[in-house]
């Protein structure tokens, strides 16, 4: 079970930061002189050095947002300007790609990290820029949004896998509804008809937390523990009645990938946050805030609750929790440290760093003086801690990677296993880097006494 350090506060981790964000700034610079982007996007490392994968292109977001938070956190020019240039060469296709649930992925990490830039006055004066950032997330916003499946009982936007697939993944990805809305875009679909983008936000998130995360409340006779998730729900398309739980990348269906788990945490978190910014008259329509909210912290705190409960102390989970060769590390491993090194179920590192922020904005949301909302925030310093230490963060000078010992797909096989070793480990991914910056990031911003969020980069009022 996680130990939270319950003295350690953000100004304590600046040590951390600053030779996080050195080593961060190497790894960036490597891998723009280094990688063939003729290839593809970046999505992992094998030996080090970051390969491709055709399956969607859903990394490449990561990669430029990744100098912008570069930039954000040093102030170093050439970091912008990489992140900025690139976003302007090669992020087009991203915001018309009709075939993937990923824009909040891909494009609030580009466009919508360099309008928040704008916004804080970092990134310039420019009303064309500024309009060029709105623009393309407004596209971005009814691009997602047009991948509809209407249910008995709602409606959700379904994955690549098809109208029948619900991903936990795409909750956290729901940023680019938000900030459609937001900006007040229009989605204009059939016969002119008019759709809420903060409609299919609220469905879509209220599906996920019905149908993706258990509550210990005999949905099946494995509902035993609440906050476990599952990655796929999957439903009749002609009915719109849900029919199983499934997985493509966690052990089994019933079981709990700890990836997953963690973009319900995160997502669940900062969409309270951008609730809180919405009036009650928008909301109305949707079902009312008190409805909302309460679908939403349900969520929030089960999944927060079993990441907790179920990772080992220092804070780093293992890939699965259910995954067979857990039992190979003695029945008393999650009262230990991580292992990394070990001989029979990998680590995820990536599920950490995205989790950690869940924690500290759930933490946030209900108030660091709460004894609940201070058992999440320290539960997320902690998490953060051990990433920005050895053997997570990578300090190779060859080594393109970030952060160590992160998982892609372990059903499919497609993590590097190094010779000697039986499991996958010291590999680092596109999406385990930027979330380790982006939770960086946030943990300097509140050791200064300043906070940020997604939809900073609208100004917002909740008149």
């Amino acid at each position: 079970m996680l130990q939270a350090e319950q003295d350690l506060a953000p100004s304590m981790l600046h040590p951390e930061l600053s030779r996080f964000w050195a080593l961060s700034g190497e790894k960036i610079r490597l891998i723009e002189r280094d990688y063939d982007h003729s290839k593809g996007s970046p999505v992992f490392t094998i030996d080090g050095k970051y390969a491709t994968r055709g399956w969607t292109e859903w990394t490449q977001g990561f990669e430029f947002g990744s100098g912008i938070l570069q930039f954000d956190a040093t102030g170093e020019e050439w970091f912008l300007e990489f992140a900025r240039n690139q976003t302007l060469a090669k992020m087009a296709p991203h915001l018309s790609h009709f075939g993937v649930h990923d824009h909040g992925f891909n494009n609030v990490s580009t466009y919508g990290n360099l309008l928040r830039l704008y916004e804080s006055g970092k990134c310039g004066d420019s009303q064309w820029e500024h309009a060029f950032y709105q623009l393309a997330l407004k596209l971005s916003s009814a691009v997602q949004a047009k991948r509809w499946t209407q249910t008995a009982d709602g409606g959700f936007i379904h994955s690549f896998n098809g109208p029948h697939s619900l991903f936990v993944d795409t909750i956290r990805s729901c940023r680019s509804l938000a900030l459609g809305h937001l900006l007040g875009h229009r989605f204009m679909d059939e016969g002119d008809r008019e759709i809420s983008l903060l409609g299919r936000l609220v469905k879509h998130a209220r599906a996920t937390a019905q149908y993706s995360i258990y509550y210990g409340e005999n949905r099946d006779i494995y509902d035993l523990e609440p906050g476990r998730t599952t990655h796929e729900a999957v439903f009749n398309t002609v009915s719109g009645e849900f029919r199983c739980p499934a997985t493509q990348q966690g052990y089994s269906a019933f079981s709990t990938w700890t990836r997953g788990l963690a973009w319900a945490m995160l997502g669940f978190s900062e969409q309270l946050e951008f609730i809180r910014e919405v009036s009650d008259e928008q909301l109305t329509p949707h079902g009312g805030r008190d409805v909302i909210v309460t679908a939403f912290l349900k969520a929030a705190r089960a999944t927060c609750d079993f990441f907790i409960k179920n990772t080992p102390k220092d804070g780093i989970p293992y890939w699965d929790t259910g995954a067979p060769g857990l039992s190979g590390l003695g029945c008393d491993y999650l009262n230990t440290n991580s292992d990394p090194f070990n001989e029979h179920e990998p680590v995820d590192s990536s599920a950490a760093a995205i989790g950690a922020q869940g924690l500290l904005r759930l933490g946030r949301y209900l108030g660091e003086e709460s004894e609940d909302g201070r058992k999440y925030f320290q539960a997320g310093l902690t998490v953060a801690r051990s990433l920005f230490n050895s053997p997570y963060l990578s300090d190779s000078e060859t080594h393109q990677g970030l952060i160590l010992h992160s998982i892609y797909h372990r059903p499919n096989g497609w993590d590097h296993i190094p010779m000697g070793s039986k499991i996958p480990r010291g590999e680092s991914s596109m999406w385990g880097d930027y979330h380790a910056r982006e939770l960086a990031l946030y943990i300097g911003k509140l050791a200064d006494g300043s906070d940020y969020s997604f939809f900073d980069c609208v100004p917002t009022t909740n008149e």
